[in-house]
Parts: structure tokens; C-alpha cells; sequence
């Protein structure tokens, strides 16, 4: 086994937020090719493609890429950990599947708190089970006060974006989604920096993770067409096809700082990530529809001081459950 650095939290808290900095950018760029398709599950089959294409690119043009490329089979054989691990990329199609299919219907806001709370309880729940590489972490009062925090930072955030005419009734089911998206976002971080321990670099994980993912999004993509028919032809646009680069970007970079960061401190900057990349979206080229207010501005920087004190090394047994 060939061991990664372990990145210590100084260093890899900024560039959790970095890696979350990537994930608006991407939703925002598959979001305007799954309008311009007409179908967003075509537009999670394309960004997934390209990413594979990107990332098999790198693992083969790179000496560290390939070295990682031929242990993969060779961890698999030894069962250095489990090998359902492999699927994790499934979990990430599972997310932009949900993001395609309910965020017409839920809205950017209630999408946004519902996989946040799923990560952040998750968070918690993958540190105390020690899934992930850096071990077990126990669950202090102080996590679950910053990750509780957390949590109603980026609902105010987004308040601006709720529909006043939402039937809280009609969305239960819906939101059910993403709030599991959300949930096992944190054990896919986990599955991935555990196996990047393995293969020497996070380069051969998220190769794993996007074809593991791009196969599942190809049989959906696939008997959508079989039933309903393919949407519109791709567009010549480059921009379009962006997306898959940006999540080999926090892919890659979570499966890195999972091991010194731990799994909940690594999403809790991500999310972090999210709403400052979100924010600047809005501001410089802003959506139709998007929303600047005091809240947003405020949620986010809340958010950021939530992170802190989730973060912070606190006396020994302060607050410990």
C-alpha cells in the first residue's frame, strides 16, 4: 500500500472550500445544457463522459496515473478493502440524477438545504463509524453545534430563493431525494479517500468513481430513450462541456483530504465552497431568477464561522459525547 500525504488542517480546509468552488459551477453549466437538451438526464450522461475522457487522459499521460492504474486490481484481489468501494461513483450519479429530476420541481433553495443536511448528518455519522481513512472521530458537542449551525446558515443563505406558494405536503416526497444524495455523499468521500490510500492517488479513484457512475447514467440515459425518446442534438458550444473537468476537480480533491480532514470537516468546507462560489456566481453572471440579499450574504458568511467552530481544536474533552 502506498500512502498519500495526510494534509494538515490548515492546509486542507482551504482547499475543501476550493474543491466546493467547483460544485456551482458545475450545476450551473450542466443545469444550462440539460434546457438546452431538453433532457436532464442526457446532460449527467455527458458530463460524466466527459470527465471520464478527461480523467483516463491524466491517469495514462502521468507516471503517478498509470503506477495507481495498475494497483487497482491488485488491491481488488487482496480485498485491501471492500470492493463494493468501486460503486462509489454510483453515488454520484445518484446526486446529479436527483438534481435533474427535482430541482424543477423543489426549487435551487430547498435542493440545496436538503443535501446539506443529508451531508452534514452523514458527516458525523461517517467520522464516529471510522469509514473513511482518517480513522474514528468521536462526535463532541462542539461537531454537532457547528454542523447544527451549519445546517441553518445555509438555510438562511437561501431563504430568498423559497417560493412563497411552496405546499410543504406535495414537496415531502420529492425532497426525500436529494436529502439521500446529500447522506451519502459523506460515505462516497469516505469509500474514495480509503481507496486512494491504495492506489497511491486520488488520480485512479476518480477514474474508478466516473466510470462506475457513467455506466449507471448510460443504462437510465438508455431506457429513458427506450420509452421516451432522446431530447435535442449536443451543442457546439465548449463551455457545455465543462462540467465533468469541474467534478474530476472535487472528486479528486475530497478523496485527498478525507484522510487528514476527516469526513465531516471535509464536506463542511465543500459546502462552505458551494455557497461562496454560488454567491459570486449570482453577482458576476447572474441566472435568471437568481437572488443577491442581505440573507444570502449573511447565511454564507455565517456558514463560514460554523465551519470554524466545527474546526477549531478545542480542549480535550470539551463538550464530548
Amino acid at each position: 500500500m502506498t500512502h498519500t500525504p495526510r494534509l494538515p488542517l490548515l492546509a486542507g480546509l482551504p482547499l475543501a472550500v476550493g474543491a466546493g468552488l467547483a460544485i456551482p459551477v458545475q450545476g450551473r453549466i450542466n443545469g444550462a445544457l440539460g434546457v438546452r437538451l431538453d433532457d436532464g438526464i442526457a446532460a449527467a450522461v455527458v458530463s460524466f463522459s466527459t470527465g471520464l475522457i478527461l480523467i483516463a487522459a491524466i491517469a495514462l499521460l502521468l507516471p503517478k496515473g498509470r503506477a495507481g492504474l495498475v494497483r487497482i486490481v491488485p488491491a481488488l484481489r487482496k480485498r485491501s478493502f471492500p470492493r463494493f468501494y468501486v460503486l462509489a461513483g454510483g453515488v454520484g450519479a445518484f446526486f446529479v440524477f436527483a438534481q435533474s429530476t427535482t430541482v424543477g420541481l423543489l426549487g435551487v433553495a430547498l435542493f440545496t438545504v436538503a443535501t446539506v443536511t443529508g451531508q452534514t448528518l452523514s458527516g458525523l455519522l461517517v467520522d464516529r463509524l471510522g469509514i473513511g481513512p482518517g480513522g474514528k472521530r468521536g462526535i463532541t458537542g462542539v461537531r454537532i453545534i457547528g454542523s447544527v449551525l451549519t445546517i441553518i446558515s445555509v438555510a438562511w443563505a437561501v431563504s430568498p430563493r423559497f417560493g412563497s406558494a411552496a405546499d410543504v405536503g406535495l414537496l415531502l416526497l420529492p425532497i426525500m431525494l436529494p436529502l439521500a444524495a446529500g447522506f451519502l455523499m459523506s460515505f462516497q468521500q469516505a469509500m474514495n479517500g480509503t481507496a486512494t490510500l491504495h492506489y497511491g492517488t486520488p488520480i485512479a479513484a476518480t477514474l474508478v468513481n466516473f466510470v462506475a457512475g457513467g455506466i449507471l447514467l448510460w443504462i437510465v440515459w438508455g431506457i429513458k430513450v427506450a420509452v421516451a425518446g432522446a431530447g435535442n442534438p449536443l451543442p457546439g458550444e465548449w463551455w457545455y462541456y465543462l462540467g465533468g473537468p469541474m467534478g474530476c476537480i472535487f472528486i479528486g480533491l475530497a478523496a485527498v483530504l478525507v484522510r487528514g480532514l476527516g469526513v465531516l470537516v471535509t464536506g463542511l468546507g465543500m459546502i462552505a465552497g458551494q455557497l461562496v462560489g454560488s454567491l459570486v456566481l449570482d453577482v458576476v453572471i447572474p441566472a435568471p431568477g437568481s437572488v443577491v440579499a442581505l440573507p444570502t450574504v449573511l447565511g454564507t458568511i455565517l456558514t463560514l464561522a460554523a465551519i470554524l467552530v466545527a474546526t477549531l481544536p478545542w480542549p480535550r474533552g470539551s463538550f464530548r459525547r
